[in-house]
């Protein structure tokens, strides 16, 4: 199967829009520190295997990263693992909305 994608601009939309869909940033702690959506929970994808089973499976979730190939990576293990994930495209290289440090 095909793991579902979305736009930044879209997933800025959505989130915008508000939704009980969680974003997870699978970048490494110091580039999460560097600037991130402030919706985003930080969960790296070093530590993801070990921090996946914290996740509910009642939740949907928008992974992302800098440019989306980490993200993928991420979704990829997530959906074979049973969570409704959906990759951002482009990742934070592509985020035109507001950052937080």
């Amino acid at each position: 199967m095909t793991i579902k994608s979305v736009t930044t601009d879209a997933l800025q939309e959505t989130l915008q829009a508000g939704t009980d869909d969680v974003l997870i940033d699978v970048r490494e702690k110091d580039e999460f520190a560097a600037g991130h959506v402030k919706e985003a929970f930080n969960y790296p994808l070093s530590e993801l295997e070990e921090r996946a089973d914290s996740l509910s499976k009642d939740n949907s979730y928008y992974i992302i990263c800098q440019k989306g190939g980490r993200s993928q990576k991420a979704a990829d293990y997530l959906h074979d693992k049973g969570y409704d994930v959906t990759n951002v495209q482009g990742g934070m290289d592509n985020w035109h909305g507001e950052v937080e440090y």
